[in-house]
């Protein structure tokens, strides 16, 4: 799509036409890209925002940078801004700390478990460790869910030693959900702590709790 036509989409009523039109921008350098960008980060559908969001993180300027940070603030849809960290994570290391302070601001499960995946796959376990001590803090079951698992990926990390002291508290936890997450993530470290806990959790009250300390161990 050529620029004067990106140009007349984005100016259509049509949400559809500008979610073609802020796709085609993928083509074009940043210099051109960004600021059409920026002027539909407060579009009024929010998928186009999305769409906005998506395609600055694959602009690595700093004023994508920027946009990116205050979509992730000031938009009213959890889907935008999960969209947004995740684009913020593209960036790499830089954004780990802004990704955190976002976890510890926005309370919505998506943005969280959108920002504790990012960090994962950023291989950041200080900040996976950090996010998911405040995520265990959650009233969300997802959150506290994704949070010990969070907590197995650290297992092969230089942070597993808190990681599995934090799950062998866990294992108590009077939550069955959270005790089933606990089983599957101890299974991740091999360490005479973690075989025990196993061991207990496949004596656990809870059958769905057993079932995922038993999963796996005959093979």
């Amino acid at each position: 799509m050529d620029l004067s036509q990106i140009e007349t989409n984005l100016q259509n009523p049509d949400f559809q036409y500008r979610l073609k039109a802020i796709s085609a921008l993928q083509d074009y350098p940043a210099d051109i890209a960004v600021p059409l960008l920026n002027r539909h980060i407060q579009d009024p559908e929010f998928l186009v925002r999305t769409f906005v969001a998506r395609e600055l993180g694959k602009q690595k300027t700093s004023e994508s940078f920027a946009a990116l940070l205050q979509i992730i603030k000031f938009d009213n849809t959890p889907n935008v801004r999960a969209e947004a960290s995740n684009s913020l994570s593209l960036f790499g290391q830089i954004s780990a700390s802004h990704l955190v302070q976002t976890f510890l601001r926005d309370d919505h499960w998506l943005v969280r478990r959108s920002i504790l995946a990012a960090l994962v796959e950023m291989d950041c376990p200080e900040e996976v460790l950090e996010v998911c001590m405040l995520g265990l803090e959650s009233d969300d079951a997802a959150v506290q869910e994704a949070s010990v698992d969070g907590l197995g990926w650290l297992a092969n990390s230089r942070q597993s030693g808190a990681a599995l002291s934090q799950l062998l508290n866990l294992k108590n936890s009077e939550y069955e959900y959270i005790r089933v997450r606990v089983a599957y993530a101890l299974k991740h470290f091999n360490t005479p702590q973690a075989k025990e806990a196993l061991a207990q959790l496949r004596q656990d009250a809870d059958h769905r709790v057993v079932g995922a300390a038993m999963e796996n161990l005959i093979s």
